[in-house]
């Protein structure tokens, strides 16, 4: 009798041990079905969970396949003068300042003055431009400037021409910089600055490649949001819900096949937002 009870109670220690630890797992990492998600834009694939957090690809924003946009001045491997450096762009079937006409404007940060152009010198925080023409203070050395076509809600479009990669020089450096501009490269876009009231529902995760592609067994990049690893290895937005007031911490990594961070100046970044209630 006592060894008939012993036995039920190991049995029944061990299922509560084995129900703790798949409900351990599934806290710390799930993949969920798209429509399990509030609403927002549309999931492409599975929904990634850990920490409270859920993240996922999304890829039904308007297509601009047309649009087409490129650095006129400064020249490429140009010099110019240290202060103001002039930027003049010629773009081509897509409107600036107009607001993007689709549903996902309604759910994550929207600039009011519509659809811009990022510029990011050396994968410093962009500046949001709404004209071809500009001045924007660069100091002396030289630098890498990446320019591409945003959507209002700051989403990048992705596909040949609607980006301008180049290095120039500002004065006379005495440290010359060495980039190759063939080589993989990511950048950090999105998400930027302070986020409040309805726009911390859905913060939108964006970033930049050149020179590759992300793929299951290929180059991939890992986002560590609050401590939280998630692995993409889809190049398209992504969507962040359950993330807490206050600042949160983001680290994007590009990173190879056996999780090493590829060579390259700007292949690994850390940001922080801040979220506010009101």
């Amino acid at each position: 009798m006592k060894k008939t009870s012993l036995l039920l109670a190991t049995a029944l220690m061990l299922g509560f041990t084995a129900c703790d630890t798949a409900r351990q797992t599934q806290d710390d990492e799930t993949r969920i079905p798209a429509s399990a998600t509030s609403s927002g834009p549309t999931p492409s694939g599975a929904i990634m969970s850990k920490g409270g957090l859920r993240v996922f690809a999304f890829d039904d924003s308007q297509k601009y396949p047309e649009s087409q946009l490129q650095l006129i001045s400064p020249p490429a491997n140009g010099v110019v003068q240290p202060g103001p450096v002039e930027f003049v762009y010629e773009l081509s079937n897509y409107q600036l300042t107009r607001m993007t006409p689709h549903s996902n404007a309604e759910h994550m940060a929207n600039s009011q003055q519509g659809q811009h152009i990022h510029n990011i010198v050396d994968n410093e925080p962009y500046t949001a431009h709404y004209e071809t023409t500009f001045t924007k203070e660069i100091e002396e050395g030289d630098h890498v400037i990446l320019s591409f076509l945003s959507r209002s809600y700051h989403e990048s479009l992705k596909h040949k021409g609607a980006y301008d990669l180049r290095m120039i020089t500002v004065g006379k450096p005495q440290q010359r910089m060495e980039f190759d501009m063939k080589a993989p490269h990511m950048f950090y876009s999105r998400p930027k600055g302070e986020y409040v009231g309805a726009d911390t529902r859905h913060i939108m995760l964006d970033f930049y490649l050149v020179n590759t592609d992300l793929s299951a067994s290929g180059h991939k990049v890992r986002a560590t949001i609050n401590g939280n690893e998630f692995m993409l290895d889809k190049w398209m937005p992504h969507m962040i819900e359950g993330l807490p007031m206050g600042e949160t911490t983001i680290k994007l990594e590009l990173i190879d096949n056996a999780g090493a961070v590829v060579p390259g100046p700007f292949n690994s970044v850390t940001r922080t937002i801040t979220l506010k209630e009101s």
